[in-house]
């Protein structure tokens, strides 16, 4: 039995014309609008569509625009059911691809002659093909739809259930939420474990979050490491945030890929409707700007979208504006911060710190200032000036003091993979004359491990100029053996995350201690940052590290401060056993 969709919005002409269908041996089914009748057609996949062209809301003209453009019912013959007369109006029809009209009023005879007409037609001309019609609208649907590593809906087809997500929760009042995740330092999986690696996370990330939802719930990747989630079934805000937070721990828990066990951590931005926006691409985008903002805070966790967030996006727009010309217009300075060692209560050499003087905002916070330098590729200008000053002022205090005293520049991951690297420092030493061995670099676990060869090259070429490498803000990434038994390094520094509970709190001290005994073991030299307290400095002189840094010896110096620091000669208070 033929199936026939009549589309009509005048309640007795739907139920006649479907009582004459059901006389003439066919199955007639009736929507009252062109919205309920877009859905059905993709519902039921009727072998024929009557549809009615005045209506309110979508009229037949745009009902017949929108399954034209879905590949599932595009083929299905569609014939006007119209009171117009006019030729022009039957043009418009004829150029959108209807196959057929009927005008208004018509008898039961003309009616199925013309149903008739257009099932004959269907089956004598497409039938032969029918079977390879499917096979390519469905291939054109997965190519236009749907993203081809997870089979999930993409970009494109979240946007179509959003937008009738919003008609259909505006009619019964009701909520809609879409959430944006993604997966935070992607990007070290695929540099440090390969692309295929990288491509088995998303899977794994995608089937997870497959069954954190429900059959009415979308699930979408939209690019990359970057998914979203469309609920329509919610109900309340707080039942999106306990979601959220099952999301987390599902996808918290550790991954086996290529035999090695990964930890992935997201974060999730949440945009709802009608608090947010009515608008879908609005929604979207508020769900994007939160999602950034949990990624700013430090990743793992989830937030709504507030107005607040898009302030933050507009100072962070001011903010890269603003250091594009800061390094030309002078305002950058470098604070030195002393290390000392531990036993001798001498100072061992400084940190060079980098500071913007905005002649507006005053002092930015480098944790301000420093991702956004690295996400324009102005951290390679700026490095290379901090490095030059560094090495400048380290030549002068070793002149004017007589001390061998090493300065510590820190190199960002962008900088560690610049090509010239090595060039550049070298030409920096030639420049400044500063000897090899009172410079010391400092660089993160991340990116010394995004390519380990290539980072084992890089350190070796640097160690046999004479320069020293240290591991800075230590046990915070890969905290990895194998990498602190091939790379030559000389230095770790504890992180300050570590120090600041210890002694009191048991696992922070157990962490500093594991640190401590794992390099002496490796001859690597520990320096701890973050010491505030006598009670830390007791800590660790009991258990062996080598030199502190922190404000319980001394802040961040200007150069001229820290000059006038040196010639005072402050000596390390020594701590000979615990304090109560």
């Amino acid at each position: 039995m033929k199936t026939i969709l009549v589309i009509e919005d005048e309640q007795p002409i739907r139920a006649n014309i479907i009582k004459i269908l059901k006389f003439k041996g066919f199955q007639g089914i009736g929507a009252p609008d062109g919205t309920t009748g877009v859905q059905m057609a993709r519902s039921y996949l009727p072998d024929l569509i009557l549809c009615d062209i005045m209506m309110p809301g979508p009229d037949g003209y745009e009902v017949l625009k929108i399954l034209s453009q879905d590949p599932e019912v595009a083929t299905i013959p569609f014939i006007f059911l119209t009171a117009k007369s006019d030729r022009s109006d039957m043009r418009q029809g004829m150029n959108l691809g209807a196959d057929d009209y009927i005008t208004k009023p018509f008898t039961s005879k003309e009616l199925i002659e013309a149903i008739s007409a257009r099932l004959e037609k269907q089956a004598t001309t497409i039938q032969p093909y029918l079977d390879q019609m499917k096979q390519a609208a469905e291939s054109l649907s997965k190519v236009a739809y749907y993203d081809p590593l997870t089979n999930l809906p993409n970009r494109i087809w979240l946007r179509h259930q959003l937008q009738e997500a919003i008609k259909q929760a505006k009619e019964r009042q009701g909520l809609v939420a879409i959430l944006c995740l993604n997966m935070d330092r992607f990007r070290e999986i695929n540099v440090s474990l390969g692309y295929a690696t990288g491509d088995l996370a998303i899977q794994a990330v995608a089937e997870r979050l497959s069954q954190c939802v429900g059959p009415q719930d979308t699930l979408a990747r939209l690019s990359g490491d970057e998914f979203s989630i469309l609920l329509t079934q919610m109900g309340l805000k707080e039942n999106v945030a306990a979601l959220a937070q099952t999301i987390l721990e599902t996808l918290g828990e550790p991954y086996e890929l290529s035999l090695r066990k990964v930890s992935i951590q997201i974060s999730i931005g949440i945009a709802l409707y009608p608090e947010h926006s009515s608008n879908p691409e609005k929604l979207l985008t508020h769900a994007d700007t939160a999602r950034r903002w949990c990624r700013q805070q430090g990743g793992g966790s989830y937030e709504f979208y507030s107005s607040q967030m898009d302030a933050q996006k507009e100072e962070r727009r001011l903010l890269k504006t603003d250091l594009g010309t800061a390094l030309e217009k002078s305002e950058f300075e470098l604070y030195y911060q002393p290390q000392v060692d531990i036993m001798t209560g001498q100072i061992l050499g400084m940190e060079a710190l980098l500071r913007w003087c905005h002649p507006q905002r005053g002092i930015v916070c480098p944790s301000q200032f420093i991702p956004v330098a690295e996400e324009t590729g102005l951290i390679i200008s700026i490095g290379e000036w901090v490095l030059k000053r560094a090495c400048a002022q380290a030549q002068t205090w070793q002149k004017s003091s007589g001390r061998p005293l090493q300065v510590s520049v820190n190199l960002s991951a962008r900088q560690f993979g610049q090509e010239n690297l090595v060039e550049t420092v070298a030409w920096v030493l030639s420049e400044t004359g500063l000897d090899p061995q009172f410079l010391a670099l400092e660089l993160t676990e991340t990116s010394v491990m995004s390519d380990v060869n290539s980072s084992i090259s890089i350190l070796q070429e640097l160690k046999e100029m004479g320069i020293e490498i240290s591991i800075d803000d230590f046990g915070t990434g890969y905290s990895s053996l194998n990498y602190l038994k091939s790379f030559p390094i000389d230095t770790l520094k504890i992180d300050r995350s570590f120090i600041s509970q210890v002694p009191s709190n048991v696992h922070d001290a157990a962490i500093a201690k594991a640190i401590i005994a794992m390099a002496h073991s490796l001859q690597i030299k520990v320096i701890a940052e973050g010491v505030e307290t006598s009670a830390q400095l007791a800590f660790l002189c009991q258990q062996g590290c080598h030199g502190i840094q922190g404000y319980f010896y001394s802040p961040p110096l200007p150069a001229a401060e820290f000059t006038e620091f040196l010639a005072a000669n402050k000596p390390l208070p020594l701590i000979l056993q615990d304090e109560e």
